[in-house]
C-alpha cells in the first residue's frame, strides 16, 4: 500500500478475544468507485490520504486492497430483536479491519459494511446498496455536528455490482469508524451459551477499553454496568432533544461505547407527536419516539443479566446490584433529560434548583407543539426569535394567542429570575440566552424528504444533491439564506406516508 494509506493498526480485539470472532476476508468488488470520502475524519485517524488517487482510495475502502496490518474479522453477537431473542446474529455483512489510536489518543475501530458474506450471514448476501450507506453518512455526520456521540463514515465506495433488493440497486461498501463495536448482544451471545469464561474475558476487555477507572476494583463489573447505564441515559436524552428516532433499538444495536450505531430505519421527527414511528418493520410502535428511554432501560437490563455471575458470587446479591443499577436509569435519565430541556429553554442553571418547575415549563411547551402539530425542530428554534419578536411563534402555527402568551409570560419570568439571581445586565443576559437557544435548538436536521431526494439522485448517478445536503447538516445552527431550503419541513402528505427501511 502507498504510504498515504498506511494505517497504524493495533488490533486488541483480535489479540485479546479468541473465540469471539471468525477471521474472514472481504469479497472482491468488481469495479470500485469512490462515492464519498471524509478527509477530516481521515486526518483524525492519523491517515494522510491527500496524495492518494480516488482509485487507490476506492480499492482500499472496498476491501480489494487491504492495508498492511489489517486483520479482518467477523464479530460474534446475539440480540433481542423487537423483544425476541436471536441467539446468533453476528457480523453478517460487516468486517472489523482493525483498530487505530487517533491523534487524540482514542482507540477507534475501522470496519467495512457491505463487504460480502461471512460465517454469520445466514441466508443473506452480505452486501449493501448505495442509498442506505449514504444515509449512514448523513445521519452519522448530522449527529456528530449536533454534539451527539455517533459512529461516523470514513468512505463509501460503489462496488460496481448491482444488488437485488426490492429491485436491482447499485452495490456499495461503507467504511465505519466507531469507538468500538462491542454491543449488549456481544455479551448475550456468550451468556446464552453458558460460556462464563468468555463473558469474563469480554468484561475485562470492555473495562480496559471503555471503563479503565474501574479496573482492579472489587466491584469492577458493577462499575462498568453503572457507567453504561449513565452513558445510555445521556445518549437517549440527546436523541430526544433533537427528535431523533433510531427505529430499531435491538440489543445488538446498543453500543457499550455509548455511541449511536446502526442507522437503518432511523429518521428525525417533523411535527411533534410522541408516538411517531417511521420504520416499516416496527408495526406495533415498540421503538416509537416516546418509547426510546424505556427501551434503552429494557436493553440495559438484558446487559445486566449477562453480568450476574460477575457481579457477586451470591445470586441474591448479584440480582440486588443489577436491579439497583437498572433502577438508577430512571433518575439518571430524568436528570439528563432535564439538562437537555433547560438547554433548549435557554436556561444556564443546571443545578437542582426548581427542577419540577422547569420540567413543567418544558412539558407545557411540548404540549403546545403537540396540540398545534408544530414542527419539533422549528418550534424550539423559534424561541430564540421570540425574545425579540413574540409573534414569531404565531407564524410557526401556534394559533392560540392566549395559550401562547400565557406560556411565554411564564418563560420570560423564569429567565428573568435566573438573570436576577446571577446579577446579569439585561442586554448581556438576553444575548447569552439567545446564544444558548441557538446552540441547543438546531435549525437544520436531515429532513426526511430531502434525504430521500438526495439518495434517489445518488442512485441515478448524481451525487451533487447528497453533497449539498451533507454540507447543510454539518451546520445545524447555521441560520443563513443559503441554508433556508434545508430547514423547510416536508409536505404533510409526504410525512403521513413516509416509511424507512433497514436496507438489508
Amino acid at each position: 500500500m502507498p504510504a498515504a494509506l498506511s494505517f497504524p493498526f493495533d488490533n486488541t480485539y483480535a489479540r485479546a478475544l479468541p473465540g469471539c470472532y471468525v477471521p474472514c476476508q472481504p469479497e472482491n468488488a468488481p469495479a470500485p468507485e469512490l462515492a464519498f470520502f471524509n478527509p477530516e475524519l481521515a486526518a483524525e485517524l492519523g491517515l494522510a490520504p491527500d496524495a492518494a488517487a480516488p482509485e487507490t482510495l476506492a480499492a482500499c475502502f472496498s476491501g480489494n486492497a487491504l492495508p498492511a496490518g489489517a486483520e479482518p474479522i467477523a464479530q460474534a453477537y446475539a440480540g433481542h430483536q423487537f423483544g425476541y431473542f436471536s441467539p446468533q446474529l453476528g457480523d453478517g455483512r460487516a468486517l472489523l479491519l482493525g483498530e487505530v489510536i487517533d491523534r487524540d489518543g482514542r482507540r477507534r475501530d475501522i470496519a467495512l459494511k457491505g463487504s460480502g458474506r461471512t460465517p454469520f450471514s445466514r441466508r443473506g448476501d452480505g452486501k449493501a446498496v448505495l442509498g442506505p450507506m449514504l444515509r449512514e453518512v448523513l445521519i452519522g455526520e448530522a449527529l456528530h455536528a449536533l454534539g451527539i456521540p455517533a459512529t461516523r463514515a470514513l468512505a463509501v465506495v460503489r462496488s460496481g455490482q448491482p444488488i437485488l433488493r426490492q429491485r436491482p440497486q447499485p452495490g456499495a461498501v461503507l467504511t465505519r469508524i466507531a469507538s468500538s463495536h462491542l454491543r449488549v448482544g456481544t455479551f448475550e451471545y456468550f451468556a446464552a451459551r453458558g460460556a462464563r469464561d468468555k463473558v469474563r474475558l469480554l468484561a475485562d476487555y470492555t473495562l480496559a477499553r471503555h471503563a479503565p477507572r474501574f479496573q482492579g476494583q472489587p466491584d469492577a463489573c458493577a462499575g462498568l454496568l453503572q457507567q453504561v447505564v449513565a452513558e445510555q441515559a445521556g445518549l437517549v436524552a440527546q436523541w430526544m432533544g433533537v427528535g431523533f428516532i433510531h427505529g430499531v433499538m435491538n440489543t445488538d444495536n446498543m453500543s457499550l461505547a455509548g455511541e449511536s450505531i446502526d442507522f437503518g430505519p432511523c429518521a428525525f421527527m417533523e411535527s411533534y407527536a410522541p408516538d411517531t414511528v417511521f420504520s416499516s418493520i416496527d408495526q406495533d410502535g415498540r421503538y416509537a419516539y416516546a418509547n426510546q428511554p424505556g427501551i434503552a432501560q429494557w436493553n440495559l437490563a438484558r446487559f445486566a443479566e449477562t453480568l450476574l455471575p460477575l457481579l457477586a458470587e451470591d445470586q441474591d446479591a448479584a440480582l440486588q446490584r443489577a436491579n439497583a443499577a437498572i433502577t438508577a436509569f430512571d433518575d439518571e435519565y430524568a436528570a439528563r433529560w432535564l439538562a437537555v430541556l433547560r438547554g433548549k429553554l435557554g436556561l444556564a442553571r443546571q443545578d437542582a434548583g426548581d427542577a419540577a418547575g422547569d420540567r413543567a415549563l418544558a412539558e407545557d411547551w411540548l404540549a403546545l407543539l403537540h396540540r398545534h402539530q408544530i414542527d419539533f425542530t422549528l418550534g424550539w428554534h423559534a424561541l430564540a426569535d421570540s425574545l425579540e419578536q413574540p409573534a414569531a411563534l404565531l407564524t410557526r402555527g401556534i394559533a392560540d394567542p392566549a395559550a401562547l402568551g400565557a406560556w411565554l409570560q411564564r418563560w420570560w419570568q423564569r429567565c428573568a429570575a435566573e438573570d436576577a439571581g446571577a446579577g446579569a445586565a439585561h442586554a448581556h443576559a438576553r444575548q447569552a440566552r439567545q446564544q444558548r437557544l441557538r446552540q441547543h435548538n438546531p435549525w437544520i436536521i436531515p429532513r426526511n424528504h430531502q434525504v430521500e431526494a438526495a439518495l434517489d439522485a445518488a442512485e441515478a448517478g448524481d451525487l451533487a444533491p447528497f453533497h449539498r445536503l451533507l454540507a447543510a447538516v454539518r451546520q445545524p445552527t447555521g441560520n443563513t439564506a443559503e441554508l433556508a431550503a434545508y430547514a423547510e419541513p416536508a409536505p404533510a402528505g409526504f410525512t403521513a406516508s413516509f416509511r424507512t427501511f433497514c436496507g438489508t
